[in-house]
């Protein structure tokens, strides 16, 4: 069980009451992961949620074992995460035109190369679906109580009380001695925060489709292209994920026994919406897919999004925030997590992952500091989290540039040149340790006046020998798009 950690399991119980009472806005990894580890640590949750119900709809994405280790305090999400994961998968690379460069290789061999342990990978596929199932199954189990069809429209703070709250959309106003706000980068909570207000446009957009594998039977030598990978020598199909790499674009595919999943990075078409809910035909992409490569995609790839069946192809639309120190609100209050606090391209690698991160972090720093502390105690956990994040962010986009203007020359020498880095720094870390590490020594920093840039004493948990420099995503464009390399800065970012 790769997601296991050191520490000994402190399941549900483990903690006394604190009397801190926590309501939680949304129902992405984020606000469920901050709903079930608040719980766990003895806070009092409830949950608001702007939709009819939680949607489990949507594909595939990366999760990272920082991600996981708090799973064993869960022995159910433990079980059902190991048994939902794609163990023994492999990888194989391909040019957008069809041209296989890097064969299928196990992802087991790949890190055994790399010097990593071949039983604790970085991180896993999962398919959204089954991951968000095994969450809404947790948060029955433990009771915690979700009013649905409650949009907030403005979140507010009450200093002498004490209360942070919120006031949806039919005029009802809740409270609560800290709201945690995980709605997303269009969370109303920026206005009180005070950070940037506006999520920006990226002019980019991801086509993404999951579906019964048993449509590909239409075409059996399609099916057979885009079935599972046999090893050589025989043996039981395993998983395989496929990535097609075009200029300023690429795609990926994966292959489960049931379910066939395709996704597609592109230029915005004019169609696209930030829901999971909103859906394109097969013939928008096909007219669409072409523009601006050089030459056409592959056909196989074509032909599987041929065969996509209707209202399956989500266009989600990329909007990104850039990197800002203010998550919370003046009297700290009112708290952002995950995307409502740092917005990732979807090449990093870590939306999922640091959303759900910055939850085990909160739950943690509101049980240290208590129910008396609870504004010390967030200040405490945006300083452990931004500049992380920030890095995180970041790798984003270097992971973006070696997808998207690949040097096929040297990915052919080294496959690694065309995969995105996975830095020991990102799946190594335990957020909830790290709290528990560093809190004392965070709130004494802060209490002295030492600015969060400023402090060297506290360990930390972005690349050893990074010096945090405020950056903006206009200006990491604005050099891709004349033609210099994403610089990452000082440091291990290895």
């Amino acid at each position: 069980m790769p997601y296991i950690t050191e520490g000994e399991p402190k399941p549900i119980g483990s903690y006394p009451d604190s009397g801190i009472d926590v309501l939680v806005v949304g129902t992405g990894l984020a606000g469920l992961t901050a709903a079930i580890e608040c719980r766990r640590k003895g806070h009092k949750v409830r949950i608001l949620e702007k939709c009819p119900d939680i949607n489990t709809q949507g594909d595939m994405y990366f999760m990272g074992l920082s991600a996981t280790k708090f799973f064993k305090h869960w022995p159910e999400m433990a079980k059902e995460y190991d048994e939902i994961s794609l163990h023994n998968s492999w990888l194989a690379t391909y040019k957008h035109d069809g041209e296989l460069v890097i064969p299928p290789l196990k992802v087991a061999e790949r890190l055994r190369e790399a010097g990593l342990d071949p039983g604790t990978p970085p991180g896993l596929f999962q398919m959204r679906p089954l991951v968000y199932r095994m969450y809404i199954r947790q948060v029955g189990r433990l009771g915690i109580p979700i009013t649905f069809n409650k949009k907030v429209v403005d979140y507010w703070e009450d200093l002498q009380r004490g209360k942070g709250g919120v006031t949806t959309e039919d005029g009802e106003r809740y409270e609560a001695d800290v709201v945690i706000a995980a709605d997303g980068v269009g969370s109303k909570a920026q206005k009180l925060v005070g950070g940037q207000v506006r999520a920006m446009k990226s002019g980019r957009a991801m086509w993404r489709a999951a579906f019964d594998i048993r449509y590909l039977d239409q075409k059996p030598e399609l099916k057979k292209f885009f079935s599972m990978h046999i090893p050589e020598g025989g043996g039981r199909p395993e998983p395989i994920v496929r990535t097609w790499l075009g200029p300023g674009t690429y795609a990926m595919q994966l292959t489960r026994p049931d379910t066939v999943i395709w996704i597609m990075n592109h230029d915005v078409t004019g169609s696209e919406k930030e829901s999971w809910t909103h859906t394109v035909e097969s013939d928008e992409v096909l007219r669409n897919m072409d523009n601006k490569v050089p030459t056409p995609w592959a056909p196989e790839l074509k032909e599987l999004i041929k065969l996509t069946p209707s209202k399956t192809i989500i266009n989600f639309e990329l909007f990104w925030r850039n990197p800002q120190p203010k998550w919370a609100s003046p009297g700290a209050r009112v708290i952002n997590i995950g995307d409502a606090a740092h917005s990732f391209l979807p090449a990093s690698g870590n939306g999922a992952t640091q959303a759900i991160e910055d939850a085990v972090s909160l739950a943690a720093c509101l049980e240290i500091g208590g129910r008396d502390k609870v504004p010390q105690s967030v200040r405490a956990h945006v300083r452990m989290r931004f500049i992380r994040n920030a890095c995180a962010q970041k790798l984003g986009f270097f992971n973006a540039e070696l997808l998207q203007d690949t040097d096929w020359k040297n990915a052919k020498v080294d496959y690694r040149n065309a995969q995105p880095r996975m830095p020991r720094w990102v799946w190594q870390h335990d957020p909830e340790k790290y709290a528990y590490e560093v809190y004392d020594q965070v709130v004494l920093n802060m209490k002295r006046g030492i600015p969060f840039h400023l402090d060297f004493e506290v360990p930390p948990n972005y690349p050893p020998g990074y010096k945090y420099e405020p950056w903006k995503i206009e200006d990491i464009m604005e050099a891709l798009r004349a033609g210099r390399k994403v610089e990452l800065g000082a440091g291990d970012w290895s």
